[in-house]
């Protein structure tokens, strides 16, 4: 796994420390998905509204990933392009396992394990977002 950009890693270090360990272990769960995801290719990291994101560059193949988290440090948030219609289709799968908020948002409560399994599959969802629309 790649050291992050040092805005990245700023952002990072500002979070709250309850936060920090999930932070860091989801964003390892992102590149490692990736690696597992056919298609994918290279990902950029880097800071969108001041929050560390995850968009595919070579090829285009999916939709942006940010992560957020609260001031209080009690919930780390996975977001997308409200346009898109993962969410959707993440609560039809998921919904009694993620945490989803409006068309946007995946809540994880910071004292709690990740779902991994189920993360998993939605951000390789993510990452091959717009592949998976164009294809025959």
């Amino acid at each position: 796994m790649p050291k992050p950009p040092e805005s990245v890693a700023d952002a990072m270090t500002a979070c709250p420390r309850s936060t920090r360990v999930q932070i860091d272990a989801l964003r390892a769960l992102i590149y490692e998905t990736v690696a597992a995801t056919p298609g994918v290719g290279e990902i950029e990291e880097t800071l969108k509204w001041g929050q560390p994101s995850y968009l595919t560059h070579k090829p285009k193949s999916g939709t942006t990933i940010r992560l957020g988290w609260d001031e209080a440090g009690a919930r780390l948030s996975l977001f997308v392009h409200c346009q898109t219609s993962l969410v959707d289709a993440w609560r039809d799968r998921y919904g009694d396992t993620l945490t989803l908020i409006g068309n946007r948002e995946i809540a994880l409560p910071t004292d709690q394990p990740l779902p991994r399994a189920a993360l998993q599959h939605c951000i390789a969802m993510a990452m091959t977002y717009h592949w998976r629309k164009t294809a025959p």
